[in-house]
């Protein structure tokens, strides 16, 4: 067998059987190689940043990594905002890259490119394939790398002849190793922090936001006195009714020092210390109060569970101490959309299981508590801040999913780099609903144009936050990509809608106008 043949068989065996294309020249033996191998499933993208963005979404719901097919250095740049975003979550990838035949490289031709370059700020693990021999252990060490904890992105780069010439067969994949345990002296520094009697605050995110980890930090938040808070963006958060409920530090910075003004502690469990989004004039970078001390109980690829049951023998945390969310239902509001009616009619209409790509950005910050007490269900954050994210990442959900909800929701500025998805939704009838918050503007940035001290913005300013002159028509363009949609100005309207979406099968696109 060549090559390609002998790379697709070594990830079918390995356990990546979900690739995301945009294939190109250099990629055609590997594409051939794809019907020589069964197991392999394919989706084809319409944009190198939907396919890194899927990959993300399909790693998160699963554990495990996709793969991304993509055409030399320009597909690779074109998957990189999405494949910084990934990166940030920690999420576990194999990133296929073509490249031209060894012997043709030195040629610079049109779409030569130093790869490796542009993979390395992105990847955790990048190589490049010297021959088709190679190119099987090769690929059997990248899922390898990806698989490491917590999860890493693993770029291997195929020059074309390593594609076609003869290889010697599928190479076998070593696992990765299992996450470390947390020495003893994490756990009872912790637990004696806990039993000072400090105003404190467990801060979490990874292994501990699913539902196991969060029922072992409420036992010791009830047993202790603490306070659980995720960190402000977390690649996938568990909660509603039943689950022990948690806020997020929020994204304003005036908010977050607000919010962590009590604490004398923070104890983080995967998470980072709080730091602003950006920096802004004569406002901290950092967020908790002065004089709070940071103390680290597990780092994100250690085993936060074993940590957590540790910490709760120590503080003496009983089983079913914790106090999970009470199922509610806000009041099903009428009349004008604003976030805060928009979250009720989510709260009403959410259903068990579903899974939640949310980048709403302005719009969707207050969505939280009145979310709280729906059926559960998993939120999926943007932990890189790189905007485009929302539809590619329910796009490789479902992929993952195939029998769950998929709802995302979009600021229509951030929607627009990325609107390709709902061509790949449409092609593969998945189940998605998508909201796209249409407030025809950078909404997020009219803000911070007076948050970092901009003085007296005028009419060329303003208009390079506007997205009127022509209005986006989201119905239009989903139609345009064979997906249902319609379009609401009101509570009622958005009842209706999402209650279709919801009943819906395959994809559907509400453009909720603001």
């Amino acid at each position: 067998m060549n090559g390609a043949e002998s790379l697709v068989r070594t990830m079918v065996n390995g356990g990546v059987d979900v690739c995301f294309t945009n294939p190109g020249t250099s990629e055609m033996h590997f594409v051939a190689a794809l019907d020589k191998v069964d197991g392999m499933n394919c989706f084809l993208c319409l944009f190198e940043g939907v396919a890194s963005g899927a990959a993300d979404g399909y790693a998160r719901m699963t554990g495990t990594p996709a793969s991304t097919l993509l055409h030399l250095g320009p597909g690779l740049g074109n998957a990189v905002a999405n494949l910084h975003n990934a990166k940030k979550a920690n999420s576990p990838m194999v990133n296929i890259v073509g490249e031209h035949a060894t012997y043709h490289v030195e040629y610079d031709a049109p779409l030569t490119a130093d790869i490796e370059g542009i993979a390395r700020p992105v990847s955790h693990w990048v190589k490049t394939s010297p021959s088709a021999k190679t190119v099987a252990a090769d690929g059997a060490a990248a899922i390898t790398a990806a698989m490491m904890p917590p999860g890493q992105i693993s770029t291997l780069i195929l020059p074309a002849n390593t594609t076609w010439d003869e290889s010697d067969g599928p190479a076998e994949t070593e696992a990765a190793p299992g996450r470390a345990k947390v020495d003893e002296h994490a756990i009872e520094n912790a637990a004696s922090v806990l039993r000072s009697g400090e105003p404190t605050l467990l801060m979490l995110t990874g292994q501990s936001l699913y539902q196991h980890g969060l029922d072992l930090a409420g036992r010791v938040a009830a047993t202790t006195g603490a306070k659980l808070m995720a960190q402000g963006s977390n690649q996938r958060l568990q909660r509603g009714a039943g689950i022990v409920p948690l806020n997020r530090v929020p994204y304003p910075v005036d908010q977050a020092l607000d919010v962590l003004s009590p604490y004398q502690n923070i104890i983080l469990i995967g998470a980072k210390p709080p730091i602003a989004f950006f920096a802004y004039p004569n406002k901290p970078s950092e967020l908790q109060r002065e004089g709070c001390k940071i103390h680290r109980l597990a780092e994100l690829e250690e085993d936060q569970i074993d940590a957590l049951e540790r910490l709760a023998d120590a503080v003496g945390a009983k089983a079913g101490s914790a106090e999970p969310q009470a199922a509610f239902k806000p009041d099903m509001p009428s009349g004008a959309l604003d976030p805060e009616t928009i979250a009720a009619v989510l709260g009403n209409l959410l259903p068990e299981g579903a899974i939640i790509s949310d980048e709403s950005v302005t719009t969707g910050r207050g969505f939280y508590p009145l979310t709280a007490g729906a059926p559960p269900h998993d939120w999926m954050n943007n932990m890189g801040g790189s905007i485009g994210l929302g539809m590619p990442l329910a796009t490789g959900a479902a992929v993952a999913c195939p029998d769950r909800k998929v709802i995302c929701l979009e600021g229509d500025g951030s929607g627009m780099y990325t609107l390709q998805s709902l061509w790949t939704q449409a092609r593969y009838n998945l189940d998605v609903t998508t909201l796209v918050f249409a407030n025809r503007a950078y909404r997020i940035l009219q803000g911070e144009l007076t948050n970092v001290g901009a003085e007296n913005p005028g009419r060329k300013a303003l208009d390079m936050l506007d997205l009127s002159r022509p209005d986006l028509d989201w119905v239009k363009m989903a139609n345009g990509m064979g997906v249902e949609a319609s379009k609401v100005t009101d509570c009622e309207g958005l009842q209706r809608a999402l209650a279709a979406g919801l009943a819906s099968t395959g994809p559907y696109l509400i453009e909720v106008v603001l």
